[in-house]
């Protein structure tokens, strides 16, 4: 069982930064492939990106690609977002996931976290 407590969300204005971290407890977390999702009101949740286990294979959306960065520190049991550029159509609720292998299929991540918001202002 892991459980996913993500942080850093907020109010940032269009072309501005900010880094989510996603904590998970349990001593397993360095077997798991970890990705970020987003859902903006009114639509599907959408994927923003996914690392390895160990954070050797890194896949981006076409969306954020050049802007978004993602890491993860397997001692500290976290995974981060960082977000550059930010545009007003980067605003939703995201999520990070964690599961047995990565890539954008959500179907292949086994847990989620709650959310945090993310509203950039024009």
């Amino acid at each position: 069982q892991v459980q996913l407590v993500e942080s850093g969300g907020g109010l940032v204005q269009a072309g501005g930064s900010l880094r989510l971290s996603c904590a998970a407890s349990g001593r397993t977390f360095s077997s798991y492939a970890m990705a970020w999702y987003r859902q903006a009101p009114g639509k599907e949740r959408e994927f923003v990106t996914s690392i390895d286990s160990s954070g050797g294979v890194i896949v981006y959306s076409d969306s954020v690609k050049g802007r978004f960065t993602i890491s993860r520190d397997n001692v500290k049991n976290t995974v981060y977002l960082q977000m550059s550029s930010l545009q007003p159509e980067d605003t939703a609720v995201y999520y990070c996931a964690a599961g047995a292998r990565g890539g954008s299929r959500t179907y292949t991540y086994t847990y989620w976290g709650q959310g945090t918001q993310v509203t950039v202002s024009s």
